[in-house]
């Protein structure tokens, strides 16, 4: 057994069967607060900087190899970056690495079966809900004013066209 890693959970990577099947060398280390973040969802979920916010985290223990399969799983380097973050963890600072997103791409709702996927996560290892279901109401209010703008372009050209 080679030297393990602390990675920070907070999307699907949360769920206990899928990280069994994914990396079958990994043990749960224990849940968190990630503190400067917020839980976004971008199709998949990610975490931006926010100093006001915090996300619930669950910290795994990785091998070298189970760490290898997240990186093909997360589409590491393109898809996600890994940086590393210090959190506490039962009263005690400990590094970590967490899979952040790329680029900047819009807010984008889930398919039902990767939400369901994380929900069970959160409930099985006990984390707040609300964290969840904010990530994905804001996401939902963030399409609706979008298709509203939309909607409006498309009176105003109506409009225009009528009166030519």
């Amino acid at each position: 057994m080679g030297k393990k890693i602390l990675y920070a959970a907070y999307g699907s990577n949360i769920n206990l069967e899928q990280m069994a099947y994914r990396c079958p060398n990994s043990t749960v280390a224990g849940a968190a607060m990630l503190k400067g973040y917020e839980l976004q969802f971008r199709y998949h979920a990610t975490i931006e900087p926010n100093a006001d916010a915090e996300v619930p985290i669950l910290l795994w223990k990785l091998e070298a190899q189970d760490e290898r399969f997240l990186d093909r799983y997360e589409g590491f380097p393109k898809y996600y970056r890994k940086e590393g973050i210090t959190l506490e963890l039962n009263g005690e600072s400990v590094e970590a690495m967490v899979y952040i997103m790329n680029g900047d791409r819009p807010l984008e709702s889930p398919t039902a079966e990767y939400y369901d996927i994380i929900e069970q996560g959160y409930k099985e290892n006990g984390l707040d809900m609300s964290y969840l279901e904010t990530a994905l109401a804001e996401v939902i209010q963030s399409e609706n004013l979008e298709m509203e703008e939309q909607k409006q372009k498309r009176c105003e050209i109506c409009c225009i066209m009528a009166f030519m």
